[in-house]
């Protein structure tokens, strides 16, 4: 990247998800992209936001997704992440709607609808593993595990305040069971009108976000397969803004699985890093 030069960006955010969008597909951002998205993400010195995305070319998919946390790692996949680029691809006219989305994760399809909604399909979910006990931070407790394009493991609570989230959610993030990557921490609730709350700890952000998709579409299913809930799950983050999971099921495996949510542009503006 050339010192000096402005660099031009859209914030959206996607339930409460917040993300800074580039059109990458010049190559604005050639070098450094972990710094950037350091740098870019800072809510004190910069922009802020839960995540740098990139959009580039794609030879498997209409666009390309890059999607860097605050620290600078890049992760393989980010359902409201996904969503926010799909209305950001379509309001700039990149691409057609509906759309497909190369990511590290696979190819994700989106659709961005005329009520402010935008639904992704997801790739199936893998890994699943249901009331295995571990030891964390001196307390045994019954946790379950799914990956939905990135590792969650869920929690069921009763009181969702009651729960420090960012002590204990950062305690499950690094425990020697999901080493060496590491997984998501998620902590919810559940209702008896086939919805739940959550509270997420983000492996990469290294705190609690307001919303994440992959981990609602984590906790759908984990409450789909220990409480029963049918499709579509409604999941309530931190953010107040719900989300609507969509799948298929057979046993335990899952397919055809959809996120669904608000997603806005805050603001747009030009950048120098």
């Amino acid at each position: 990247m050339t010192a000096g030069r402005a660099i031009a960006f859209w914030k959206m955010a996607g339930a409460g998800n917040d993300f800074i969008l580039v059109d990458n597909r010049s190559g604005t951002l050639d070098s450094d992209l972990a710094h950037a998205a350091r740098r870019l993400s800072d809510r004190k010195h910069s922009i802020g936001a839960d995540g740098l995305i990139l959009l580039e070319s794609s030879q498997a998919a209409d666009i390309r997704m890059r999607i860097f946390n605050p620290d600078g790692s890049e992760a393989e996949m980010c359902g409201n992440g996904v969503r926010c680029l799909a209305k950001f691809s379509v309001d700039n006219r990149i691409t057609k709607n509906p759309l497909k989305i190369e990511t590290i994760a696979g190819v994700i399809g989106a659709e961005v609808k005329n009520n402010g909604l935008v639904r992704a399909k997801m790739g199936d979910p893998t890994g699943l593993r249901l009331g295995f006990n571990l030891e964390v931070l001196g307390k045994r407790m019954d946790l379950n595990f799914i990956n939905t394009g990135v590792p969650h493991a869920v929690l069921l609570t009763d009181s969702l305040e009651d729960i420090d989230v960012f002590t204990l959610g950062r305690a499950i993030r690094r425990h020697s069971s999901f080493a060496p990557e590491g997984t998501n921490a998620n902590f919810i609730s559940v209702r008896h009108d086939n919805s739940l709350h959550i509270r997420t700890y983000e492996r990469g952000v290294e705190d609690e976000t307001l919303s994440c998709g992959t981990g609602a579409t984590a906790a759908a299913l984990v409450a789909a397969s220990l409480k029963g809930f049918e499709s579509p799950v409604v999941v309530t983050p931190k953010s107040g803004e719900s989300l609507k999971v969509y799948f298929s099921r057979e046993g335990e495996n899952y397919h055809e699985v959809y996120l669904e949510g608000p997603v806005e542009k805050t603001f747009e503006g030009r950048v120098t890093l």
